[in-house]
């Protein structure tokens, strides 16, 4: 097992990281920290959320900005506002201690463009990004991306499947062809593979984390059989039997989220929905209280998820499995974070039993059935 020093990060870096308890390199950062520090080069990194990802790409771009340039060097694309706030708040946290500032802006949608315009007319070295507020800047001719020497993916599976395709061959082509490209992803579906085709050096290495553990192996898969008269009162059960613990509830759609937190708080429960009908101030503050433990239960839709990184969650429940294969993997990701176990538990309608035998084959999980 290395260290951070002996992956070749700057002692200063090392005592912020110190300061957040990130002591021992996760695999995904043993593997690519060093690999990126002393290369030139595109790079494809295939790891699960909660593996440390930011620390892989970011430590590793930090080492590569020039303090005294204070023009646009690296631009770290996400899918959504909360991961674009949460990468920047780390880079800030990882550079406590440097002596040269480094300093990074964020652009997202749902806060005033003019704010954030004015702000990047400030020195400017790492920009973090949505790729829909970035492409209305570089639109409107505020953001110029020509000195950018290492673009960022973060997420990219995630971005694809909230259709930003378009916006990120545009910023591909606008961040001029002396960079590299890194590209981080969970799976790679086929619109990934032809971004890495068609924009990245075919000798781009590849890092993939134990395929294996394309699922947390800390996680125990369990299911419970259920029927459209029943399901609700089994997941009113569930959560009294889990009175001291913290979790999600994942629904397919925004009507369900809304529908499953009215019967929840009817319940008598401490719980918020997360859905992509809220104003962005009201995700926030339900975010905020969740993290903050003011609230034990959310319950959340799929790409309402993604963003929520909170330690000691016990548990997450499907109340409806998902239709795409990688979303089971990120909503069980939610759970035993950071080396702790945890629990994915699925409400099955019979109809549903197959797609489960289907998950499980294709992501080599075995599901207990929970009586």
């Amino acid at each position: 097992m290395s260290t951070f020093l002996e992956l070749g990060v700057e002692a200063n870096i090392v005592k912020g990281l110190n300061e957040l308890n990130i002591v021992t390199p996760t695999q995904i950062q043993e593997e690519t920290i060093p690999l990126l520090l002393n290369n030139e080069t595109d790079f494809v990194g295939l790891a699960q959320t909660g593996t440390g990802k930011t620390a892989a790409y970011g430590l590793p771009v930090l080492h590569k900005i020039d303090p005294e340039k204070p023009q646009i060097q690296a631009l770290i694309l996400s899918p959504t506002r909360e991961l674009v706030l949460q990468i920047k708040k780390q880079l800030f946290k990882f550079t406590k201690y440097s002596e040269d500032k480094i300093f990074t802006e964020a652009v997202y949608g749902g806060e005033k463009i003019d704010i954030q315009i004015r702000n990047l007319k400030r020195p400017t070295h790492i920009v973090v990004a949505t790729p829909g507020r970035l492409v209305d800047l570089m639109e409107r001719g505020d953001i110029k991306l020509t000195s950018v020497t290492t673009l960022i993916l973060d997420e990219a599976d995630e971005m694809l499947s909230m259709g930003f395709k378009d916006d990120l061959t545009k910023i591909i082509r606008e961040t001029g062809r002396q960079k590299s490209t890194w590209l981080f992803s969970a799976t790679m579906p086929e619109g990934i593979e032809q971004i890495v085709k068609k924009y990245m050096s075919p000798k781009a290495p590849r890092v993939e984390t134990n395929r294996k553990s394309l699922i947390n192996e800390n996680i125990t898969h369990q299911f419970i059989r259920v029927s459209r008269a029943n399901k609700d009162t089994i997941l009113v059960n569930l959560l009294d039997s889990k009175k001291e613990e913290r979790g999600i509830i994942f629904t397919r759609t925004k009507a369900n989220a809304q529908q499953v937190t009215k019967l929840l708080k009817e319940e008598g429960f401490s719980v918020e929905a997360l859905e992509g009908n809220m104003q962005q101030k009201e995700r926030e503050k339900a975010m905020r209280a969740f993290k903050k433990e003011n609230i034990q239960f959310m319950v959340s839709t799929d790409v309402s998820a993604r963003g929520i990184d909170v330690q000691d969650l016990g548990f997450v429940i499907h109340y409806q499995l998902p239709e795409q294969l990688e979303y089971y993997t990120h909503r069980s990701g939610r759970t035993a974070r950071a080396g702790k176990t945890g629990f994915s538990i699925a409400l099955v309608l019979p109809h549903e039993i197959e797609l489960m035998k289907e998950i499980s084959k294709k992501l080599e999980i075995q599901f207990i059935e929970r009586k």
